[in-house]
């Protein structure tokens, strides 16, 4: 599946360059329309500034070249493509003929001129000039700067006579090439003229007889040679033609095109799995890719019946319908921040190398500073040690170094990972804060990466993203105002800039109860947003039954993944002309880890665990953010399941090694400076967190909340708090029927009364829930079955006269 996932991203990235391609050489044809009318009817300042700028090539002929330019635009917006030029001889013709009129123009400019050695180019400069400082057209200016450099050339060859009997044979030289005519015919027509002027004064009869066959002769072998010219090229022209015809095909159908990516792809498939690429392999092959493709082909077989069940591709939480209408959030809702001024870090880079270099050589480290990087919060130095010298020499330093430079902290990082080198980590001065907006307009453009999410800027500057589909889950851990929750908004507001409501859906947990409050009203959220610690627990367990649901729909389809599934609903929409709707990815973001871990850390814990563990292929990413990271909170199984990991500000290195399993944390300057550790990688990477204010979250929330309400999934919904009575009559006529499987088997869940009785989720859930009102069951521990209150003989006992 992921084969033919790739496959599909590269013909929809080829047709998104061919319609903005259209578009640019549409909207390049509509300016060179209006800068025709500007310049030809001089309107203002800038049709004033077109016309001097033609001047400035063409001379007095500049609406010459204004009409010329229109026209050009008018061929790019009516055929959309670029200009053909089908006769160059012609072409050739017309410029050769413009060059002479420039010529004769300026001659007749420099013709009262009293110098004998005039310095044309500088005049004519001075003139333009003129006309381009006062912006106005009052000057002759002759044939331009292009008509100086050509009377320049031709008056000091032949002067100024001379330039003009040049000027007229490119006049006749022009005409003769736009006409089209062969030199034979122009020296026959020559010859003929005379041949009649001779006839006409001194010869006889007889030799005009001779000389009228003679001409017939040649008119009938050059009517033939050109026949046959015309003929060879009429030939030459069908041909061509013929051939754009065949290669000329119809747009093909969407199934069709269907059909025919998956026919290429089975083509390519042996020479896909030959090459080993070794330079940048991790962006173009995914783990996994050929068990995936052969998985692709498998789905391709799968029964009919097992695949058009439509059934199988209904979603409960995907009923909601793709919006066409809905617009993704510009990037002009949020501020952008002008950029500190850093020029005095460069000095003082320069003197802390020289002071590191002192440094070294006075404890008798042999090493030497190659490289410094200057990034928004700290600079980078890049040591290289001498042959032999140890890295632990330098990193025992590491005091000393920050009493040397007199900064507040220094961090080490022995060695930079990929170098022989050794980073020592200043913090600036002056810190240049990272502006939200910025990352965001200077981010790659991946239209299928929906949950690629910018962080901030590293050292070098370059703008560091994370792809939630691929981490899969992310922990956010740091101490008060180290600016974790400044990105945690950060990541949502970049979800609902680039993802639409029916792509991706939120469900929000907030302990505190204000951090999250403002996102309540979006369309993008499955429920509100949950501050209740009890109602978190029981909204984790809805998210597990929910990726439950999910596997039993992969499994009955016959897919391995939401890519995969999704593709499939696609294919049988084409197939049907139905519009199911495609499965959204789901992200939990979980902003106070510890408070749920304080209430409820069983249910929790294995809530998040069976997340972590199973919900990647479901499409189910969560976001986990604490400020307190101890290891009750962020304990051993939960940091197993969640590799990737952003550190924030900490007070000590035993909180950095719980988070990202080293010291470095305890460094940080705080105000989002953080190490970020993905997936995979050995060392964490420091960044300088982009800043979002209130206002710019506010102002996206209101953008996406004006466009569609917010469609609530009562299913995922954390179901309130009963204080009903046992004595209650039970509503559900299986009350009874279910009781007493539950207190026979001794274990009870919805799924087993799902399957025994034929019903629903929901008619389930409710019975269950009767039975733990009733006293039957005992309340829900996560994962873990629930516990049956009542023995087979005490049930007897409370019923002694039923049958």
């Amino acid at each position: 599946m992921a084969q033919k996932k790739r496959t599909k991203k590269k013909r929809k990235t080829k047709k998104q360059k061919q319609l903005q391609e259209q578009r640019l050489i549409i909207g390049l044809g509509l300016l060179f329309i209006l800068f025709t009318v500007f310049a030809i009817f001089k309107l203002g300042f800038l049709g004033n500034l077109i016309a001097n700028v033609l001047r400035l090539i063409g001379g007095n002929t500049y609406q010459f070249l204004a009409l010329l330019l229109g026209f050009y635009g008018a061929l790019l917006v009516a055929k959309n493509t670029k200009l053909r030029i089908t006769k160059p001889r012609r072409w050739i013709g017309i410029g050769v003929f413009y060059l002479g009129i420039l010529l004769i123009l300026h001659a007749r400019l420099f013709m009262k001129v009293e110098s004998q050695d005039p310095n044309i180019l500088k005049t004519t400069w001075d003139l333009l000039m003129v006309d381009f400082l006062g912006n106005q057209i009052t000057q002759n200016v002759g044939g331009g700067m292009l008509g100086a450099a050509l009377y320049n050339l031709t008056h000091f060859l032949v002067s100024q006579v001379g330039s003009y009997l040049i000027a007229v044979l490119l006049l006749i030289l022009g005409v003769f090439l736009f006409s089209l005519l062969e030199f034979n015919q122009v020296t026959d027509y020559l010859a003929h003229l005379v041949d009649t002027l001779r006839e006409k004064f001194s010869e006889s009869d007889e030799k005009k007889a001779q000389k009228a066959a003679k001409k017939e002769e040649r008119q009938a072998q050059r009517a033939q040679a050109k026949a046959e010219k015309q003929a060879a090229e009429k030939a030459k022209m069908e041909a061509e033609q013929a051939e754009r015809e065949k290669n000329r095909v119809r747009s093909l159908t969407p199934g069709e095109q269907l059909a025919k990516e998956s026919q290429e792809k089975l083509d390519k498939e042996p020479e896909q799995m030959t090459l080993v690429p070794i330079e940048g392999f991790q962006e173009n092959l995914e783990p996994g890719g050929v068990a995936t493709t052969a998985t692709a082909t498998k789905n391709s077989e799968l029964d009919e019946e097992e695949i058009d069940d439509p059934g199988d591709l209904e979603f409960e939480i995907s009923a909601e319908p793709e919006d066409h209408d809905y617009q993704l959030p510009p990037s002009t809702l949020l501020d952008s921040i002008p950029a500190a001024d850093q020029s005095d870090e460069y000095k003082k880079i320069e003197q802390n190398i020289k002071v590191l270099e002192k440094t070294f050589n006075s404890f008798g480290v042999d090493a030497k500073v190659v490289k410094a990087s200057l990034g928004p919060s700290v600079t980078k130095f890049e040591v290289q040690p001498a042959v032999g010298v140890k890295v632990s020499k330098i990193v025992n330093l590491t005091d000393d170094i920050a009493l040397a430079l007199a900064a507040k902290d220094v961090r080490m990082e022995a060695p930079i990972p990929g170098k022989s080198l050794i980073g020592i980590e200043v913090p600036n001065s002056t810190i240049s804060m990272v502006s939200f907006r910025d990352i965001i307009e200077a981010q790659p453009n991946h239209p299928d990466k929906l949950l690629e999410v910018p962080l901030g800027r590293d050292i070098s500057g370059m703008v560091q993203t994370a792809d939630l589909s691929k981490m899969p889950h992310l922990l956010v851990a740091g101490s008060t105002g180290s600016g974790k929750s400044v990105s945690i908004n950060g990541i949502i507001t970049s979800i609902l800039m680039r993802a639409k409501p029916n792509e991706v859906k939120l469900m929000m947990i907030d302990p505190k109860m204000v951090e999250l409050n403002v996102y309540n009203g979006i369309p993008h959220l499955l429920t509100p947003v949950v501050t209740n610690p009890r109602k978190a627990a029981q909204a984790l367990q809805k998210v597990v039954q929910e990726m439950e649901e999910r596997y039993e729909k992969f499994a009955a389809t016959g897919v391995r993944n939401i890519s995969g599934f999704n593709e499939l609903v696609i294919q049988k929409n084409l197939e049907d002309g139905q519009n199911r709707p495609i499965l959204p990815f789901i992200v939990v973001i979980v902003d106070e880890l510890a408070d749920l871990m304080m209430v409820a850390s069983n249910e929790v814990e294995d809530a998040i665990t069976r997340l972590a563990q199973m919900a990647r292929a479901a499409g189910i990413h969560m976001i986990l953010a604490t400020q307190r990271p101890s290891v009750d909170v962020i304990t051993g199984i939960i940091k197993a399941n969640v590799p990737s990991r952003i550190a924030f500000a900490v007070s000590s290195g035993t909180d950095s090694r719980t988070i990202i399993d080293s010291n470095g944390a305890e460094k940080l300057l705080g105000r989002g400076d953080m190490l970020f550790l993905p997936m995979g990688e050995n060392k964490p990477i420091r960044v300088q967190g982009a800043f979002i204010s209130d206002h710019e979250v506010e102002r996206v929330v209101e953008f996406v909340s004006d466009q569609q309400e917010a469609h609530y999934e009562e299913k995922m919904m954390p179901t309130e708090e009963t204080s009903s009575s046992p004595s209650e009559t039970p509503q559900d006529e299986l009350y009874e029927e279910a009781k007493a499987l539950v207190i026979d088997m001794q274990t009870a869940s919805i799924s087993l009364l799902q399957r025994r009785f034929r019903i629903g989720y929901n008619r389930a859930a409710r019975i269950v829930d009767e039975l733990e009102e009733h006293g039957v069951i005992g309340p829900s521990t996560g994962s873990k079955p629930r516990e049956v209150l009542l023995q087979k003989a005490e049930e007897e006992l409370e019923n002694p006269l039923e049958e």
